[in-house]
């Protein structure tokens, strides 16, 4: 088995695990995985594909300038450039986003603020680098754009100047998470430990309730 296709089976069945937990319903979300580095090949889904129901012929392969490495007809996902940012400026080899109901209240409830603060919870050891409890996460939230070139800048800048605040993952405000990992299990676990603080986050505070 190549590379590609031990990969895309990989996303594909990390596209239809997020689709069960409610993280990547209908064709919200985009995910993607470093095939190669020398030179940088970025296998990546295309634009409009159920996540649920993904195949291996519903993903593009980019080159470093994020463009196909072959005549194709699909369209990489609109927000591609913020996967390149991410792999070719951190050691992150997979890049998931997903679009959960937990993430989106809580980017839209502290957008103004910047950022969700989550301290003192056992799961934040889940998070690669995290040897306690006794931490802080700090999760920026970006406001959303579809200046997706506009956005990849800002993020570009934040991993070179203030890499604290992007430590493991983000938000776009009414839109979704970011998370990165060494391999596509690692951002998937990250995925997972961030859904779960999310969702303590937003019942522990009482912002959202049954009748709201």
């Amino acid at each position: 088995m190549s590379e590609t296709t031990a990969t895309s089976a990989e996303l594909i069945e990390t596209g239809r695990d997020f689709h069960r937990r409610g993280w990547s319903l209908g064709t919200s979300s985009n995910y993607s995985a470093v095939i190669s580095r020398e030179p940088y090949r970025l296998l990546l889904t295309g634009s409009g594909f159920d996540k649920g129901r993904l195949t291996t012929e519903q993903f593009v392969t980019l080159d470093a300038e994020g463009r196909p490495d072959r005549e194709t007809s699909l369209k990489p996902s609109a927000e591609a450039g913020l996967h390149l940012v991410l792999t070719q400026e951190t050691a992150a080899n997979a890049v998931l986003h997903t679009h959960s109901i937990w993430g989106t209240l809580l980017s839209e409830k502290f957008v103004a603020q910047g950022f969700i603060e989550i301290a003192g919870y056992e799961m934040l050891k889940g998070l690669a680098g995290n040897t306690t409890h006794e931490t802080s996460e700090i999760v920026t939230i970006f406001p959303n754009t579809q200046d997706i070139a506009t956005l990849a800048k800002e993020v570009s800048h934040r991993l070179r100047h203030a890499p604290e605040t992007l430590r493991h993952g983000f938000l776009l405000s009414g839109h979704g998470l970011y998370t990165w990992g060494r391999d596509v299990a690692e951002a998937r676990r990250q995925v997972e430990i961030f859904e779960f603080l999310f969702e303590i986050v937003g019942r522990r505070t009482g912002h959202f309730s049954n009748s709201e």
